[in-house]
C-alpha cells in the first residue's frame, strides 16, 4: 500500500507547516488539562510530525498501515537523531502494551475511516487505551471542504513532478473517491506513471459528537482551522479534542 505514493509524498507536502502543526496540537493537549508524557501517534505517514513532537520532549510511539511510510519515516527519525518506535498498526484496531496520556490522529487520518462503523471502531480502542484523564485529538476536513470539491478535477506541475486529481462523491455515504495520476521524472529523464486511489468520508461534527461520547469521552470540544474558537460554518478543517473521564 503506498509504495511509490511514499516516495514523492514529501515533495508534494514540502509548504506543510508541521512545526506549526505540532506546536497546535501540544497546545490542544493543554487546554484540555492534558500534559503528556506518554503519546501514541495514529496515521503518522513519513514521520514529518512525529520527528516535531519528539523533539518536543514526547514519549512518541508512532503508527500507520503502510510499510513503505514507516521505512521513510524511520529513515527520517534516525536522521534527527531521534529513537521513535514506528509500528505497524490498523487505528482501528488498536493494541498498546499499556495505556497512554495522549493519542493523536493528524492530518485526516480519521476521514480515511470511510467505512460504517470505522470511525466508531477506532474512537472506541483509543478510549480502551487511555489513562484516565487521557486525551483523544484529531482533524478532519470538514464535510463542508469534501463537498465542495466532490467533482474536483485539479492538477499540479513541479520540477520532476505532475500530477492529475479527479473526485466523485457518493452522495448517500458521502465517500469521496479521489483517483491521483502521477508522473515522475526518472534517472534517464523519461516519466514513470502510476497511479493511486484514495477514499475518505465527510464526516459531519454531529456524528463526530455522537461516536465520541457514546465510546464513553467527554468533554467533546471542537475547533475552526488550528484556532481555539468554534468552527465557522464552512471552515475547512475541524479539530476535535475528547477526553477520557
Amino acid at each position: 500500500m503506498y509504495e511509490e505514493f511514499a516516495a514523492v509524498y514529501d515533495t508534494l507536502m514540502d509548504d506543510f507547516d508541521y512545526p506549526a502543526w505540532a506546536a497546535y496540537y501540544l497546545r490542544l493537549l493543554n487546554e484540555a488539562g492534558c500534559r503528556p508524557c506518554t503519546v501514541f501517534e495514529c496515521g503518522c505517514g513519513t514521520g514529518s510530525m512525529s520527528v516535531h513532537l519528539a523533539r518536543a520532549g514526547l514519549k512518541l510511539t508512532s503508527s500507520d498501515l503502510s510499510e513503505d511510510m514507516l521505512r521513510r519515516a524511520q529513515t527520517k527519525a534516525r536522521a534527527n537523531g531521534l529513537s521513535i518506535p514506528f509500528v505497524l498498526m490498523d487505528m482501528r484496531s488498536l493494541e498498546l502494551p499499556r495505556p497512554v496520556d495522549a493519542i493523536l490522529a493528524c492530518c485526516d487520518a480519521v476521514n480515511y475511516l470511510a467505512g460504517d462503523g470505522d470511525a466508531p471502531a477506532f474512537f472506541r480502542a483509543a478510549h480502551r487505551f487511555l489513562k484516565p484523564g487521557g486525551v483523544l485529538a484529531f482533524d478532519v476536513s470538514s464535510e463542508a471542504k469534501l463537498t465542495a470539491m466532490r467533482n474536483a478535477f485539479f492538477g499540479e506541475e513541479r520540477e520532476r513532478i505532475a500530477y492529475l486529481w479527479q473526485n466523485s462523491m457518493d452522495e448517500r455515504s458521502r465517500v469521496i473517491t479521489m483517483d491521483l495520476t502521477f508522473f515522475v521524472e526518472t534517472e534517464n529523464g523519461l516519466y514513470r506513471r502510476f497511479e493511486e486511489r484514495h477514499i475518505q468520508r465527510a464526516h459531519s461534527e454531529a456524528e463526530l459528537r455522537r461516536w465520541l461520547e457514546e465510546s464513553g469521552f467527554s468533554d467533546v470540544r471542537v475547533y475552526g482551522d488550528r484556532t481555539l474558537q468554534p468552527p465557522a460554518p464552512e471552515e475547512q478543517r475541524l479539530h476535535i479534542v475528547a477526553k477520557r473521564a
